[in-house]
Protein backbone atom coordinates (compact mmCIF):
# COMPACT_ATOMS: atom_id res chain seq x y z
CA UNK A 1 0.00 0.00 0.00
CA UNK A 2 1.05 3.67 -0.51
CA UNK A 3 0.06 5.96 2.09
CA UNK A 4 1.16 10.04 1.27
CA UNK A 5 1.53 12.25 4.29
CA UNK A 6 0.81 15.24 4.31
CA UNK A 7 2.61 17.33 7.36
CA UNK A 8 4.97 15.82 10.16
CA UNK A 9 4.87 17.08 13.80
CA UNK A 10 1.98 15.65 16.33
CA UNK A 11 -0.24 14.62 13.75
CA UNK A 12 2.17 13.06 10.70
CA UNK A 13 5.06 11.53 12.40
CA UNK A 14 2.58 9.45 14.91
CA UNK A 15 0.90 8.70 11.91
CA UNK A 16 3.73 7.60 10.35
CA UNK A 17 5.51 5.78 13.30
CA UNK A 18 2.37 3.69 13.57
CA UNK A 19 2.25 2.37 9.55
CA UNK A 20 5.22 1.27 9.91
CA UNK A 21 4.92 -0.75 13.62
CA UNK A 22 1.60 -1.91 11.59
CA UNK A 23 3.42 -3.17 8.79
CA UNK A 24 6.48 -3.93 7.06
CA UNK A 25 5.71 -3.67 3.77
CA UNK A 26 3.87 0.05 3.55
CA UNK A 27 5.20 2.45 1.08
CA UNK A 28 4.75 5.33 3.20
CA UNK A 29 6.28 9.24 2.54
CA UNK A 30 5.82 12.11 4.92
CA UNK A 31 6.05 15.68 2.89
CA UNK A 32 7.08 18.67 4.83
CA UNK A 33 7.47 21.78 3.48
CA UNK A 34 9.69 23.30 5.99
CA UNK A 35 13.06 21.60 7.51
CA UNK A 36 11.76 19.77 10.83
CA UNK A 37 9.12 17.32 10.82
CA UNK A 38 8.88 16.51 14.56
CA UNK A 39 8.93 19.17 17.44
CA UNK A 40 8.03 20.20 20.55
CA UNK A 41 5.67 23.51 19.72
CA UNK A 42 4.74 23.73 23.14
CA UNK A 43 8.44 24.01 24.29
CA UNK A 44 9.12 26.82 21.98
CA UNK A 45 8.61 30.32 24.36
CA UNK A 46 10.80 28.62 27.08
CA UNK A 47 13.66 27.93 24.57
CA UNK A 48 12.95 32.01 23.65
CA UNK A 49 13.06 33.01 27.24
CA UNK A 50 16.20 30.37 28.02
CA UNK A 51 14.62 28.11 30.18
CA UNK A 52 15.40 25.24 27.52
CA UNK A 53 18.92 26.01 27.08
CA UNK A 54 19.98 23.67 23.95
CA UNK A 55 18.11 23.97 20.70
CA UNK A 56 18.03 20.29 19.84
CA UNK A 57 16.16 19.18 22.84
CA UNK A 58 13.08 20.81 20.87
CA UNK A 59 13.50 18.20 18.40
CA UNK A 60 11.71 15.72 19.38
CA UNK A 61 12.83 13.53 15.88
CA UNK A 62 15.07 13.80 13.15
CA UNK A 63 14.53 13.68 9.80
CA UNK A 64 17.76 11.02 9.95
CA UNK A 65 16.68 9.55 12.86
CA UNK A 66 12.75 8.81 11.81
CA UNK A 67 14.21 7.51 8.37
CA UNK A 68 16.42 4.87 10.00
CA UNK A 69 14.33 3.73 12.71
CA UNK A 70 11.00 3.39 10.90
CA UNK A 71 11.87 3.25 7.14
CA UNK A 72 10.42 5.79 5.75
CA UNK A 73 10.59 8.28 2.60
CA UNK A 74 10.42 11.48 4.17
CA UNK A 75 10.86 14.51 1.83
CA UNK A 76 11.40 17.66 3.85
CA UNK A 77 11.44 21.12 2.31
CA UNK A 78 8.37 19.81 -0.55
CA UNK A 79 5.27 21.13 -0.18
CA UNK A 80 2.38 19.31 -1.64
CA UNK A 81 0.81 22.50 -3.32
CA UNK A 82 -1.75 20.91 -4.76
CA UNK A 83 -4.39 17.51 -4.82
CA UNK A 84 -6.33 15.87 -7.49
CA UNK A 85 -8.32 13.32 -5.49
CA UNK A 86 -10.49 11.93 -8.96
CA UNK A 87 -6.82 10.46 -10.26
CA UNK A 88 -5.58 10.25 -6.72
CA UNK A 89 -2.28 11.92 -7.04
CA UNK A 90 -0.35 15.17 -5.61
CA UNK A 91 1.51 17.93 -7.23
CA UNK A 92 4.66 18.23 -5.13
CA UNK A 93 7.14 21.12 -5.07
CA UNK A 94 10.64 20.61 -3.84
CA UNK A 95 11.76 24.14 -2.07
CA UNK A 96 15.26 23.25 -2.50
CA UNK A 97 15.62 22.08 -6.42
CA UNK A 98 12.87 24.64 -7.42
CA UNK A 99 11.56 21.51 -9.27
CA UNK A 100 7.34 20.05 -9.29
CA UNK A 101 6.06 16.64 -9.70
CA UNK A 102 3.47 14.55 -8.75
CA UNK A 103 2.94 11.61 -6.70
CA UNK A 104 0.13 8.80 -6.62
CA UNK A 105 -1.07 7.29 -3.97
CA UNK A 106 -3.65 4.52 -2.51
CA UNK A 107 -4.16 6.65 1.24
CA UNK A 108 -3.60 10.39 1.82
CA UNK A 109 -3.31 11.70 5.23
CA UNK A 110 -3.66 15.52 5.12
CA UNK A 111 -1.93 16.68 8.33
CA UNK A 112 -0.56 20.32 7.69
CA UNK A 113 -1.44 21.87 10.81
CA UNK A 114 -2.53 25.57 11.35
CA UNK A 115 -1.50 28.91 10.43
CA UNK A 116 -0.70 31.90 12.92
CA UNK A 117 -3.41 34.65 12.41
CA UNK A 118 -1.32 37.20 10.32
CA UNK A 119 -3.62 40.68 9.97
CA UNK A 120 -3.22 42.62 7.59
CA UNK A 121 -2.99 45.93 9.80
CA UNK A 122 -1.48 49.51 8.56
CA UNK A 123 2.48 49.33 9.48
CA UNK A 124 2.81 45.64 9.64
CA UNK A 125 4.28 44.87 5.77
CA UNK A 126 7.23 47.65 7.46
CA UNK A 127 7.31 46.28 11.28
CA UNK A 128 10.94 44.64 11.59
CA UNK A 129 10.54 43.73 14.81
CA UNK A 130 7.44 41.70 14.80
CA UNK A 131 7.01 38.26 14.92
CA UNK A 132 4.66 35.18 15.47
CA UNK A 133 5.50 31.95 16.98
CA UNK A 134 4.37 28.42 15.16
CA UNK A 135 7.74 26.58 14.24
CA UNK A 136 11.64 26.52 14.84
CA UNK A 137 12.08 28.79 12.11
CA UNK A 138 10.00 31.93 14.04
CA UNK A 139 11.73 30.60 17.40
CA UNK A 140 15.49 31.19 15.28
CA UNK A 141 13.83 34.10 14.20
CA UNK A 142 13.15 35.71 17.72
CA UNK A 143 16.22 34.40 19.33
CA UNK A 144 18.28 36.77 16.56
CA UNK A 145 16.13 39.78 17.77
CA UNK A 146 17.52 38.82 21.10
CA UNK A 147 20.90 39.72 20.47
CA UNK A 148 20.07 43.64 20.27
CA UNK A 149 18.97 43.24 23.75
CA UNK A 150 15.19 44.86 23.35
CA UNK A 151 13.95 46.26 26.67
CA UNK A 152 10.34 46.71 26.01
CA UNK A 153 8.16 43.78 24.55
CA UNK A 154 4.48 43.91 23.62
CA UNK A 155 2.78 40.86 23.07
CA UNK A 156 -0.69 40.66 21.24
CA UNK A 157 -3.00 37.89 22.72
CA UNK A 158 -3.83 36.97 25.93
CA UNK A 159 -3.92 33.09 25.04
CA UNK A 160 -1.73 30.32 26.08
CA UNK A 161 0.91 30.83 23.55
CA UNK A 162 0.70 35.13 24.44
CA UNK A 163 0.84 34.47 28.16
CA UNK A 164 3.81 31.85 28.18
CA UNK A 165 5.39 34.27 25.90
CA UNK A 166 4.88 37.30 28.42
CA UNK A 167 6.27 35.48 30.84
CA UNK A 168 8.97 33.94 29.18
CA UNK A 169 10.25 37.79 28.05
CA UNK A 170 9.69 39.07 31.27
CA UNK A 171 12.33 35.91 32.53
CA UNK A 172 14.98 37.70 30.19
CA UNK A 173 14.11 41.27 32.12
CA UNK A 174 12.23 43.06 29.36
CA UNK A 175 9.60 45.45 30.48
CA UNK A 176 6.18 43.30 28.94
CA UNK A 177 2.90 44.73 28.18
CA UNK A 178 0.53 41.75 27.34
CA UNK A 179 -2.94 42.93 25.09
CA UNK A 180 -5.80 41.16 24.52
CA UNK A 181 -9.60 42.15 22.74
CA UNK A 182 -10.92 40.23 25.30
CA UNK A 183 -11.70 41.64 28.95
CA UNK A 184 -9.96 38.39 29.91
CA UNK A 185 -6.70 36.29 29.66
CA UNK A 186 -6.78 32.37 28.85
CA UNK A 187 -11.20 32.43 27.78
CA UNK A 188 -10.69 28.26 28.64
CA UNK A 189 -11.13 29.96 32.03
CA UNK A 190 -14.00 31.14 33.26
CA UNK A 191 -13.90 35.27 34.43
CA UNK A 192 -13.36 34.62 38.69
CA UNK A 193 -10.93 31.70 37.15
CA UNK A 194 -9.07 34.25 34.66
CA UNK A 195 -8.58 36.75 37.79
CA UNK A 196 -6.41 34.78 39.64
CA UNK A 197 -4.84 34.00 36.68
CA UNK A 198 -4.67 37.87 35.96
CA UNK A 199 -3.20 38.76 39.48
CA UNK A 200 -0.18 36.29 38.91
CA UNK A 201 0.83 37.91 35.86
CA UNK A 202 0.77 41.38 37.43
CA UNK A 203 2.36 40.50 40.24
CA UNK A 204 5.35 39.62 38.41
CA UNK A 205 5.73 43.11 36.56
CA UNK A 206 3.05 42.15 32.95
CA UNK A 207 1.03 45.24 32.12
CA UNK A 208 -2.34 43.87 31.23
CA UNK A 209 -4.42 45.71 28.47
CA UNK A 210 -7.67 44.30 28.29
CA UNK A 211 -10.79 45.27 26.25
CA UNK A 212 -8.32 46.80 23.95
CA UNK A 213 -7.70 45.81 20.19
CA UNK A 214 -4.63 46.36 18.08
CA UNK A 215 -4.99 48.95 15.00
CA UNK A 216 -1.50 49.11 13.08
CA UNK A 217 2.00 50.12 13.58
CA UNK A 218 4.58 53.04 12.62
CA UNK A 219 8.31 53.89 13.30
CA UNK A 220 8.79 50.28 11.49
CA UNK A 221 7.27 48.74 14.34
CA UNK A 222 8.35 50.24 17.10
CA UNK A 223 5.44 51.82 17.70
CA UNK A 224 2.38 50.14 18.32
CA UNK A 225 -1.22 51.30 18.31
CA UNK A 226 -3.95 50.48 19.91
CA UNK A 227 -7.67 50.67 19.65
CA UNK A 228 -7.82 53.11 22.82
CA UNK A 229 -5.52 55.52 21.39
CA UNK A 230 -2.70 54.54 23.38
CA UNK A 231 0.55 54.37 21.88
CA UNK A 232 3.25 51.87 23.10
CA UNK A 233 6.51 51.34 22.45
CA UNK A 234 7.95 48.29 21.52
CA UNK A 235 11.86 46.60 20.38
CA UNK A 236 10.03 43.43 20.19
CA UNK A 237 6.66 42.65 19.78
CA UNK A 238 4.92 39.68 19.71
CA UNK A 239 1.71 38.54 17.88
CA UNK A 240 -0.15 35.53 18.90
CA UNK A 241 -3.70 36.10 17.81
CA UNK A 242 -4.69 32.87 17.28
CA UNK A 243 -4.29 30.24 14.19
CA UNK A 244 -6.73 29.12 11.55
CA UNK A 245 -6.19 25.60 9.84
CA UNK A 246 -3.93 25.13 6.90
CA UNK A 247 -7.04 23.85 5.06
CA UNK A 248 -6.76 25.14 1.35
CA UNK A 249 -5.37 22.25 -0.19
CA UNK A 250 -8.27 20.66 1.20
CA UNK A 251 -10.52 23.49 -0.30
CA UNK A 252 -9.35 23.64 -3.31
CA UNK A 253 -9.33 20.08 -4.03
CA UNK A 254 -13.49 20.26 -2.85
CA UNK A 255 -13.53 18.36 0.34
CA UNK A 256 -16.22 19.31 2.54
CA UNK A 257 -14.99 21.95 5.20
CA UNK A 258 -16.79 22.84 8.38
CA UNK A 259 -16.97 25.78 10.75
CA UNK A 260 -13.56 28.20 10.69
CA UNK A 261 -12.79 26.07 7.47
CA UNK A 262 -11.77 23.17 9.28
CA UNK A 263 -11.88 19.94 7.10
CA UNK A 264 -14.66 17.56 8.07
CA UNK A 265 -13.93 14.44 9.07
CA UNK A 266 -16.25 11.30 10.24
CA UNK A 267 -15.51 8.69 13.11
CA UNK A 268 -12.70 6.97 11.40
CA UNK A 269 -11.45 10.34 10.55
CA UNK A 270 -11.67 10.37 6.94
CA UNK A 271 -12.50 13.42 4.64
CA UNK A 272 -15.57 13.43 2.09
CA UNK A 273 -13.25 11.37 -0.04
CA UNK A 274 -12.72 7.56 1.21
CA UNK A 275 -8.97 7.50 -0.17
CA UNK A 276 -8.29 10.69 2.24
CA UNK A 277 -7.90 11.15 6.25
CA UNK A 278 -7.60 14.42 8.20
CA UNK A 279 -5.66 14.78 11.29
CA UNK A 280 -4.25 17.53 13.97
CA UNK A 281 -5.29 21.45 14.14
CA UNK A 282 -7.01 21.26 10.55
CA UNK A 283 -10.04 19.29 11.56
CA UNK A 284 -13.26 19.83 13.04
CA UNK A 285 -14.04 17.49 15.88
CA UNK A 286 -17.08 16.84 17.92
CA UNK A 287 -16.47 18.09 21.53
CA UNK A 288 -16.87 14.95 23.58
CA UNK A 289 -19.15 16.76 25.78
CA UNK A 290 -21.73 18.56 24.01
CA UNK A 291 -21.41 16.53 20.50
CA UNK A 292 -21.21 19.82 19.04
CA UNK A 293 -19.00 20.78 15.99
CA UNK A 294 -16.13 22.57 17.52
CA UNK A 295 -11.92 23.73 17.10
CA UNK A 296 -9.53 22.65 19.13
CA UNK A 297 -5.87 22.69 18.26
CA UNK A 298 -3.91 20.36 20.72
CA UNK A 299 -1.29 18.46 20.84
CA UNK A 300 -2.76 15.11 22.33
CA UNK A 301 -5.73 15.12 20.40
CA UNK A 302 -3.19 15.21 17.06
CA UNK A 303 -1.18 12.54 18.46
CA UNK A 304 -4.14 10.38 18.83
CA UNK A 305 -5.67 11.09 15.95
CA UNK A 306 -2.72 10.12 13.88
CA UNK A 307 -2.51 7.00 15.84
CA UNK A 308 -6.07 5.81 15.33
CA UNK A 309 -6.07 6.38 11.34
CA UNK A 310 -2.79 4.71 11.08
CA UNK A 311 -4.99 1.51 12.94
CA UNK A 312 -8.06 2.08 10.45
CA UNK A 313 -5.88 1.82 7.23
CA UNK A 314 -4.87 -1.57 8.75
CA UNK A 315 -8.23 -2.59 9.31
CA UNK A 316 -8.70 -1.81 13.06
CA UNK A 317 -12.05 -0.83 14.44
CA UNK A 318 -11.18 2.43 15.79
CA UNK A 319 -13.43 5.65 16.37
CA UNK A 320 -12.65 8.82 17.61
CA UNK A 321 -14.88 10.18 20.01
CA UNK A 322 -14.08 13.57 20.32
CA UNK A 323 -12.07 16.44 21.87
CA UNK A 324 -12.52 17.42 25.57
CA UNK A 325 -9.75 20.05 25.26
CA UNK A 326 -8.18 19.34 28.42
CA UNK A 327 -5.02 22.13 28.80
CA UNK A 328 -2.20 22.84 31.22
CA UNK A 329 -0.34 26.41 31.39
CA UNK A 330 2.19 27.50 33.75
CA UNK A 331 1.62 30.99 34.82
CA UNK A 332 4.69 32.34 36.19
CA UNK A 333 4.50 30.35 40.06
CA UNK A 334 1.40 29.16 39.03
CA UNK A 335 -0.58 26.44 37.23
CA UNK A 336 -3.73 26.98 35.40
CA UNK A 337 -5.68 24.12 34.11
CA UNK A 338 -8.88 23.05 32.62
CA UNK A 339 -11.19 20.37 30.60
CA UNK A 340 -14.23 20.39 28.98
CA UNK A 341 -16.78 23.10 28.96
CA UNK A 342 -16.51 26.31 31.32
CA UNK A 343 -19.20 27.95 32.84
CA UNK A 344 -19.98 30.73 29.64
CA UNK A 345 -19.64 28.03 27.25
CA UNK A 346 -22.13 25.68 28.60
CA UNK A 347 -24.99 28.24 29.43
CA UNK A 348 -24.41 29.12 25.46
CA UNK A 349 -25.36 25.28 24.79
CA UNK A 350 -27.90 25.39 26.63
CA UNK A 351 -27.38 23.65 29.77
CA UNK A 352 -29.28 24.31 33.30
CA UNK A 353 -25.81 24.64 34.39
CA UNK A 354 -24.69 24.35 38.34
CA UNK A 355 -21.05 25.48 39.64
CA UNK A 356 -18.95 24.67 42.72
CA UNK A 357 -15.92 26.72 43.76
CA UNK A 358 -13.65 25.62 46.36
CA UNK A 359 -10.62 26.75 47.92
CA UNK A 360 -7.97 24.10 49.54
CA UNK A 361 -4.55 23.30 50.18
CA UNK A 362 -2.62 21.72 47.66
CA UNK A 363 -1.25 19.10 50.69
CA UNK A 364 -1.93 18.61 54.35
CA UNK A 365 -1.54 21.88 55.77
CA UNK A 366 0.35 20.78 58.72
CA UNK A 367 3.26 19.62 56.11
CA UNK A 368 5.71 22.49 55.06
CA UNK A 369 4.65 24.62 52.22
CA UNK A 370 1.25 23.88 51.69
CA UNK A 371 -0.22 26.51 49.00
CA UNK A 372 -4.03 26.95 48.08
CA UNK A 373 -5.25 25.58 44.77
CA UNK A 374 -8.76 27.18 44.05
CA UNK A 375 -11.32 24.63 41.88
CA UNK A 376 -14.53 25.12 39.90
CA UNK A 377 -16.88 22.45 38.72
CA UNK A 378 -19.00 22.58 36.08
CA UNK A 379 -21.97 20.32 35.94
CA UNK A 380 -25.80 19.89 34.34
CA UNK A 381 -28.18 20.27 37.36
CA UNK A 382 -30.76 18.24 35.11
CA UNK A 383 -28.37 14.83 34.74
CA UNK A 384 -25.72 16.06 37.53
CA UNK A 385 -23.79 14.69 34.85
CA UNK A 386 -19.92 16.49 35.10
CA UNK A 387 -19.81 19.04 32.28
CA UNK A 388 -15.94 20.89 33.29
CA UNK A 389 -13.69 21.83 35.26
CA UNK A 390 -11.11 24.76 35.71
CA UNK A 391 -8.28 24.50 38.19
CA UNK A 392 -5.75 27.59 39.55
CA UNK A 393 -3.12 27.26 41.98
CA UNK A 394 0.37 25.78 42.30
CA UNK A 395 2.01 22.15 42.52
CA UNK A 396 -0.48 19.66 41.95
CA UNK A 397 -3.08 21.80 40.44
CA UNK A 398 -3.07 20.14 37.35
CA UNK A 399 -3.31 16.37 38.73
CA UNK A 400 -6.67 17.15 39.97
CA UNK A 401 -7.82 18.32 36.63
CA UNK A 402 -6.32 15.40 34.98
CA UNK A 403 -8.49 13.38 37.53
CA UNK A 404 -11.92 14.98 36.64
CA UNK A 405 -10.97 14.77 32.94
CA UNK A 406 -10.95 11.06 33.69
CA UNK A 407 -14.07 10.97 35.45
CA UNK A 408 -15.65 12.57 32.56
CA UNK A 409 -14.53 10.01 30.38
CA UNK A 410 -15.64 7.57 32.45
CA UNK A 411 -19.40 9.14 32.47
CA UNK A 412 -18.95 9.61 36.57
CA UNK A 413 -21.37 12.17 37.96
CA UNK A 414 -20.97 14.90 40.14
CA UNK A 415 -21.46 12.85 43.91
CA UNK A 416 -19.11 10.20 42.67
CA UNK A 417 -15.90 12.74 42.46
CA UNK A 418 -16.87 12.37 46.80
CA UNK A 419 -16.24 8.36 46.40
CA UNK A 420 -13.19 8.78 44.34
CA UNK A 421 -10.42 6.83 46.31
CA UNK A 422 -7.23 8.98 45.68
CA UNK A 423 -3.68 8.90 46.87
CA UNK A 424 -2.95 10.37 50.28
CA UNK A 425 0.03 10.82 51.98
CA UNK A 426 0.49 14.48 53.71
CA UNK A 427 3.24 15.83 51.18
CA UNK A 428 0.85 15.19 48.66
CA UNK A 429 -2.80 15.58 49.17
CA UNK A 430 -4.99 15.53 52.36
CA UNK A 431 -7.03 12.70 53.52
CA UNK A 432 -10.50 14.37 51.70
CA UNK A 433 -8.61 15.45 48.21
CA UNK A 434 -9.60 18.78 46.59
CA UNK A 435 -11.36 16.52 43.95
CA UNK A 436 -13.33 15.44 46.91
CA UNK A 437 -14.72 18.16 48.61
CA UNK A 438 -15.60 19.30 45.05
CA UNK A 439 -18.27 16.12 45.30
CA UNK A 440 -19.09 17.17 48.89
CA UNK A 441 -19.82 20.86 48.11
CA UNK A 442 -21.57 20.17 45.04
CA UNK A 443 -23.64 17.60 46.64
CA UNK A 444 -25.02 20.03 49.21
CA UNK A 445 -26.36 22.58 46.55
CA UNK A 446 -27.83 19.06 44.88
CA UNK A 447 -29.58 17.69 47.69
CA UNK A 448 -31.74 21.25 47.88
CA UNK A 449 -29.94 21.91 51.57
CA UNK A 450 -29.38 25.77 50.22
CA UNK A 451 -28.41 26.93 46.24
CA UNK A 452 -24.68 28.24 45.46
CA UNK A 453 -25.29 31.81 43.58
CA UNK A 454 -21.87 33.20 42.40
CA UNK A 455 -19.90 36.40 42.97
CA UNK A 456 -21.36 38.29 39.97
CA UNK A 457 -24.93 38.47 41.77
CA UNK A 458 -23.80 39.29 45.82
CA UNK A 459 -23.29 43.03 44.20
CA UNK A 460 -27.15 42.69 42.95
CA UNK A 461 -28.52 42.36 46.00
CA UNK A 462 -31.57 43.78 47.20
CA UNK A 463 -32.61 45.12 50.45
CA UNK A 464 -34.93 42.38 51.34
CA UNK A 465 -32.11 39.79 51.48
CA UNK A 466 -29.53 39.29 54.34
CA UNK A 467 -26.07 38.95 53.07
CA UNK A 468 -24.57 36.68 56.29
CA UNK A 469 -20.64 36.54 56.68
CA UNK A 470 -20.22 34.62 59.49
CA UNK A 471 -16.04 34.80 59.69
CA UNK A 472 -14.35 36.24 62.39
CA UNK A 473 -14.70 39.97 63.59
CA UNK A 474 -11.01 40.03 62.72
CA UNK A 475 -11.51 38.25 58.77
CA UNK A 476 -14.33 40.72 58.88
CA UNK A 477 -12.36 44.02 59.68
CA UNK A 478 -9.48 42.80 57.37
CA UNK A 479 -12.00 42.90 53.79
CA UNK A 480 -15.94 41.92 53.25
CA UNK A 481 -18.12 42.25 50.83
CA UNK A 482 -20.18 45.74 50.98
CA UNK A 483 -23.87 45.33 52.91
CA UNK A 484 -23.00 42.03 54.81
CA UNK A 485 -24.03 41.57 58.49
CA UNK A 486 -20.86 40.38 60.55
CA UNK A 487 -22.41 37.18 63.18
CA UNK A 488 -19.72 34.49 63.59
CA UNK A 489 -20.07 31.43 63.27
CA UNK A 490 -19.14 30.08 66.25
CA UNK A 491 -21.21 32.56 68.38
CA UNK A 492 -24.41 32.08 66.35
CA UNK A 493 -26.61 29.76 67.93
CA UNK A 494 -26.17 32.87 71.04
CA UNK A 495 -26.98 35.53 68.24
CA UNK A 496 -30.25 33.79 66.23
CA UNK A 497 -32.40 36.86 67.51
CA UNK A 498 -30.19 39.07 65.47
CA UNK A 499 -31.49 36.89 62.16
CA UNK A 500 -34.72 38.01 59.90
CA UNK A 501 -37.62 36.88 62.09
CA UNK A 502 -39.69 35.96 59.07
CA UNK A 503 -38.47 32.03 57.59
CA UNK A 504 -38.99 33.08 54.04
CA UNK A 505 -36.49 36.27 54.24
CA UNK A 506 -34.09 34.85 51.69
CA UNK A 507 -30.54 34.99 53.68
CA UNK A 508 -27.08 34.76 51.70
CA UNK A 509 -24.23 33.18 53.71
CA UNK A 510 -20.65 33.31 52.95
CA UNK A 511 -16.77 33.06 54.97
CA UNK A 512 -13.68 33.01 53.50
CA UNK A 513 -13.62 30.07 51.23
CA UNK A 514 -17.25 28.13 51.57
CA UNK A 515 -16.75 25.65 54.42
CA UNK A 516 -17.74 27.72 57.44
CA UNK A 517 -20.78 29.07 55.32
CA UNK A 518 -22.13 25.68 54.91
CA UNK A 519 -21.66 24.84 58.35
CA UNK A 520 -23.65 28.29 59.19
CA UNK A 521 -26.44 26.91 56.54
CA UNK A 522 -26.83 23.42 58.38
CA UNK A 523 -28.05 25.41 61.09
CA UNK A 524 -29.94 28.17 59.44
CA UNK A 525 -32.23 24.72 58.05
CA UNK A 526 -32.60 23.46 61.28
CA UNK A 527 -34.13 26.64 62.40
CA UNK A 528 -36.93 26.45 59.49
CA UNK A 529 -35.21 29.36 57.53
CA UNK A 530 -36.12 28.21 53.45
CA UNK A 531 -34.36 30.52 51.43
CA UNK A 532 -30.27 30.11 51.79
CA UNK A 533 -28.15 30.46 49.30
CA UNK A 534 -23.78 29.94 49.69
CA UNK A 535 -21.48 32.14 47.94
CA UNK A 536 -19.63 29.88 45.76
CA UNK A 537 -16.13 30.40 46.98
CA UNK A 538 -16.92 32.74 49.19
CA UNK A 539 -14.92 35.90 50.09
CA UNK A 540 -11.81 34.60 48.42
CA UNK A 541 -13.27 34.62 45.09
CA UNK A 542 -14.82 37.79 45.38
CA UNK A 543 -12.06 39.08 46.32
CA UNK A 544 -9.92 37.80 43.44
CA UNK A 545 -12.18 39.43 41.17
CA UNK A 546 -12.34 42.58 43.24
CA UNK A 547 -8.61 42.98 42.87
CA UNK A 548 -8.19 42.20 38.94
CA UNK A 549 -10.80 44.23 38.32
CA UNK A 550 -9.64 47.08 40.03
CA UNK A 551 -5.89 46.38 38.73
CA UNK A 552 -7.86 46.68 34.84
CA UNK A 553 -9.26 50.10 35.72
CA UNK A 554 -6.51 51.94 37.05
CA UNK A 555 -4.52 51.10 33.77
Amino acid sequence: MKILIVGGVAGGASAAARLRRLSKDDEIILFEKDEYISFANCGLPYYIGGVIEQRDKLLVQTVAGMKQRFDLDIRNFQEVVALHPDKKIVEVYNHQTKESYEESYDTLILSPGANPIWPNLPGLAEAKNVFKLRNVPDTDRIKEMLVHQPKQAVVIGGGFIGVEMAENLRHLGMDVTLVDLAEQVLTPFDPEISAVIQNEITRNGVQLKLGVGLEGFTDEGKTVLLSNGEKLSSDLTILAIGVSPASKLAKDAGLQLGLKNTIVVDAQLKTSDPNIYAIGDVIQVNHLISNTPTYIPLAWPANRQGRLVADHIHGIDIAYEGTLGSSVAKVFDMVAASTGLNEVMASKLGYDVGTTIVHRGNHAGYYPNAKNLTLKLVYDKETLNILGAQGVGYEGTEKRIDVIATAIFGKLKVADLAKLELCYAPPFSSAKDPVNILGYAASHTISGLYETINYQWVDQLDESTMLLDVRTPKEYAGGHIPGSVNLELDTLRDHVDKLPKDKETPIVVYCQVGQRAHYALCLLDQLGYKNLYNVSGGYTTYNQVQIAQKKHEDK
